[in-house]
């Protein structure tokens, strides 16, 4: 059985997953915080891990915030915090499964990576783009045995990954779109803003300047109420897309061979941005700046309706089979 943790933060991690388990041939057991994704297949475990970053407080009225109990351990970790229950019984958790796995993925956390080593588990360490040079990520690709980075060869500067070449794997963007034929004929002038890419007063000032320029506009995901469990659709049928530029985003992007404008957000170790980078550099899609305001969305937008962006350098087809060769290769 292969072990599987899932960060809790955004769909990006579970949407990974969701494309790659299926072509794995060994049963899977899933940890994470969120709750089983619908419609996942009864051969997968899927074990609730314990929050481990949220505020307890006592029967006396005190509250204990995680964040002020060293949770960097002086910068060697990412979260790691004195005393929290939660944190804990995740670990725990984690432990007493790994009697029963003859490997794990970790996407992502630093510390489960170096944990489930020194439980002597095959580890493979999801990555993403950034300048992750820390002492954390250090010690997470040092303890892997392989690296799986869900992007084109040479797309991203490798960074930390430089000297980490031998054990890692470039799988291209994974997409839970791979090989999906697309749906319905191009809707000529129409343009999809695919999740809170932008602030809302940003965004609704766009669609009106686009209205009034002849374009029909649609907004998805920006909230509860616009979510949608199956964008494809549009993302095949809207002249332009309005993205944001993680990784599982761009992925179906590419998929859907959409002519795109990314607007990178703020992410930790500048994720996106980097990612922007590359895109801009590839010439894949048209990429926003930091300040960009409503007029300047309708510029790009007008620009890229004329791209005709080569996404097959994203390298989607194929690529979560690639991950699950990658996974299943380090079986013993």
């Amino acid at each position: 059985m292969i072990g599987w943790y899932i960060h809790h933060h955004g769909y990006g991690h579970v949407a990974r997953f969701l494309a790659v388990q299926p072509h794995l041939r060994e049963k899977v057991r899933a940890f994470s915080s969120l709750p089983r994704p619908t419609g996942l297949g009864d051969d997968v475990e899927w074990i609730v891990l314990p929050h481990d970053a949220d505020a307890i407080e006592y029967e006396d009225g005190t509250v204990f915030d995680p964040g002020t109990a060293d949770p960097t351990v002086r910068g060697a970790l990412h979260w790691a915090p004195h005393d929290h229950p939660g944190h804990r019984a995740r670990l725990t958790l984690l432990a007493r499964s790994a009697a029963d796995l003859r490997a794990i993925v970790v996407d992502v956390s630093a510390e489960v990576v170096a944990f489930a080593r020194l439980l002597g588990l095959r580890t493979l360490a999801v990555t993403q783009p950034g300048e992750r040079t820390d002492a954390a990520h250090a010690l997470a690709y040092d303890l892997a045995d392989r690296i799986l980075a869900p992007w084109a060869h040479g797309a991203v500067p490798p960074g930390a990954l430089t000297t980490r070449t031998d054990r890692v794997v470039w799988t291209g963007g994974i997409s839970r779109y791979d090989g999906r034929t697309p749906e319905g004929g191009d809707a000529e002038r129409s343009v999809l803003f695919l999740g809170q890419v932008l602030a809302d007063d940003v965004r609704r000032d766009a669609e009106d300047r686009l209205s009034a320029a002849g374009w029909r506009t649609r907004a998805i995901g920006h909230d509860a109420s616009s979510r949608l469990d199956d964008p494809w659709p549009l993302l095949t049928s809207h002249t332009v897309v309005v993205s944001a530029a993680g990784q599982n985003s761009v992925a179906d992007l590419a998929a859907a061979g959409a002519r795109a404008v990314v607007v990178a957000q703020d992410r930790p170790f500048d994720e996106q941005r980097h990612t922007a980078c590359a895109l801009h550099r590839w010439g894949l899609a048209r990429v926003a700046p930091d300040d960009i305001d409503a007029e300047g969305i309708v510029a790009l937008v007008e620009a890229a309706a004329t791209d005709d962006p080569d996404w097959t350098r994203w390298q989607v087809t194929g690529a979560a089979e690639r991950a699950a060769e990658a996974i299943e290769a380090m079986l013993p």
